[in-house]
């Protein structure tokens, strides 16, 4: 009886210590599983700063979050990367106030930069060469502050209206700043929106909800490889 006893006592005795050990073996294992989240969460973003004017900031959208760097965020959340979209789109601004304001917006870090700027600078018939110098000013700057820094070019034209000379020398300035300055090339940021009522607010100018969504995929067709 005593023997039996004993046996029993050794067989519990083993189930305890297995049964811990697993405890133990699941703890340590979950431990990982937790570190490895914390990690993923904690790894540093990469900021993408969106330098515009209305048709960056969202002019005329019921929310900001509707704008086409949001849209974008939104494609960025779903692949699992690392980055962060900076919207500092303002609306009215031209080439020449981007040049004065993008000096405070470099103090912080600058992993891709896509500019978009000029558009204004065609409404009011300013100079084509002052608006390409303004531009490559804003380049310059950026490129001094993050030398690695990936650039972005979102191109644009003018209406017909404006002169087919003025057009066409316009139109110049987004693939010949491009090609000087090694930037990735947005043809024409608003393709298959400009033009189209339905995808623009009463102006004319600026795209709707539908339209941003489009525009978002302009974009991000030449700026996802960027991130790879």
């Amino acid at each position: 009886m005593i023997f039996i006893r004993r046996c029993a006592y050794l067989i519990v005795t083993c189930m305890l210590l297995s049964c811990n050990n697993n405890d133990k073996g699941n703890t340590s294992t979950q431990d990982n599983k937790d570190k490895e989240n914390v990690a993923e969460n904690t790894e540093p973003k990469r900021n993408i700063l969106f330098f515009g004017n209305s048709l960056t900031a969202g002019y005329g959208l019921d929310d900001q979050q509707l704008a086409f760097p949001a849209l974008i965020q939104v494609k960025i959340d779903s692949l699992g990367l690392p980055y962060q979209c900076i919207n500092a789109g303002l609306s009215g601004e031209t080439s020449a106030g981007g040049n004065e304001r993008i000096d405070w917006l470099l103090k912080q870090p600058v992993d891709i930069f896509v500019l978009e700027l000029g558009a204004n600078d065609g409404l009011r018939g300013i100079s084509t060469e002052s608006t390409y110098e303004n531009l490559a000013k804003i380049v310059e700057k950026v490129r001094k502050a993050y030398p690695d820094c990936e650039l972005v070019l979102a191109g644009m034209m003018v209406p017909p209206s404006m002169g087919q000379t003025y057009f066409d020398e316009f139109k110049g300035i987004y693939p010949k700043l491009a090609k000087e300055y090694k930037m990735t090339l947005v043809p024409f940021l608003l393709d298959q929106v400009a033009g189209i009522e339905k995808l623009n607010q009463g102006d004319g100018i600026h795209p709707t909800e539908e339209g941003q969504k489009i525009v978002a995929e302009n974009v991000w067709t030449v700026m996802e490889p960027l991130m790879k």
